[in-house]
């Protein structure tokens, strides 16, 4: 075990980014089509091909997920993952057309001091293409992919992924992009909100603080008046749980109870806070005791990724940039 989402099989995950634009794309691309569904619970979500993934909606399988930086223009990322997926052949088939089948979802990073002055086209396009062609079951956390341009309110933000098993031996992985319009530490401290939940020090180990003081409650926000940035926190989770689109829809609900325990405050109207929830089909499960206990432990290991993606990350270099967790509190 990795600790990553890469300990489902059958799952890889490759990035592309540009340290110029500050922004970058995470490709999930799964070796065989994988049961998908999505939670929204963020005011401001940009997504891609996600109403097909709808329970009631007739497209069963998905190929590969892409995740970018960009906001809007950040959608284009998918594009560059399918037309991957495509040349391998890979994708949904109707009589003579294989069409690769690629929901999507971004985050807002236009304002943290990289170079966006692209020109005519975006490059997310071309980040996703690489992002997939450079999957594997190794990957990197922190501040690369569409991580790289990440930030919270008081901290950079980053991507961070984790695994677990449940009792009755279901794998559940996540992998969170951390660009939430909150903090992911209680107040300005080194501890983090998701603490009760970690596992072998994966995030520094630094457990809660000794008391909570009203300071500590206070709301942190991205941004200055009138309002925070924009901003949003993407997760995917996976199970090797078999799902349907239903059960699936039922596990990303669980799960985005983990954004919850892990940044305060979550879901706001500039959030686009997603889970998009995958079961690649290995495995039986209880469709009610052990659905729950799957979701129960799911939003657990979102709650340690959102983390892990804030305590790996590393500060941008420009002027007046958010420093890194570990600037602070790294011993």
């Amino acid at each position: 075990m990795k600790n990553l989402l890469t300990d489902i099989a059958g799952v890889r995950v490759g990035h592309a980014d540009d340290a110029r634009l500050a922004s970058g794309a995470t490709a999930i691309v799964f070796d065989t089509p994988v049961v998908m569904a999505i939670d929204v619970r963020g005011g401001g979500p940009g997504t891609r091909d996600t109403t097909l993934l709808d329970p009631v909606n007739t497209v069963e399988r998905i190929d590969g997920l892409a995740l970018s930086g960009g906001s809007a223009f950040g959608i284009e990322a998918g594009g560059g993952v399918q037309a991957w997926l495509a040349e391998q052949g890979r994708g949904f088939a109707i009589r003579d057309a294989v069409i690769p089948i690629v929901p999507g979802a971004v985050c807002f990073d236009l304002l943290n001091g990289g170079d966006k002055h692209w020109g005519r086209f975006a490059p997310y396009r071309d980040l996703g293409y690489a992002a997939a062609a450079a999957a594997s079951t190794d990957f990197a956390l922190g501040s690369v992919g569409a991580g790289l341009g990440a930030t919270t309110a008081n901290f950079k933000g980053g991507l961070g992924s984790a695994s677990a098993t449940t009792p009755d031996g279901i794998g559940v992985a996540a992998l969170a992009v951390v660009n939430a319009v909150g903090s992911v530490t209680v107040g300005d401290g080194p501890w983090f909100w998701a603490a009760p939940f970690e596992v072998a020090g994966e995030f520094g180990g630094r457990g809660s603080p000794p008391s909570t003081t009203p300071d500590m409650l206070t709301a942190r926000l991205k941004g200055a008046a009138p309002a925070p940035i924009e901003s949003t926190t993407l997760v995917a989770v996976v199970t090797d749980a078999a799902l349907t689109k239903s059960q699936a829809k039922r596990l990303a609900i669980i799960a985005q109870t983990g954004f919850a325990r892990a940044i305060y405050p979550a879901h706001a109207p500039l959030d686009g806070d997603i889970v998009f929830a995958a079961a690649t089909g290995a495995k039986p499960v209880d469709p009610l005791i052990g659905l729950t206990e799957l979701g129960m432990v799911a939003a657990n290991t979102v709650a340690r990724a959102i983390a892990r993606g804030v305590y790996e990350a590393t500060a941008l270099p420009f002027p007046g940039a958010l420093p890194a967790w570990k600037d602070k509190f790294a011993r």
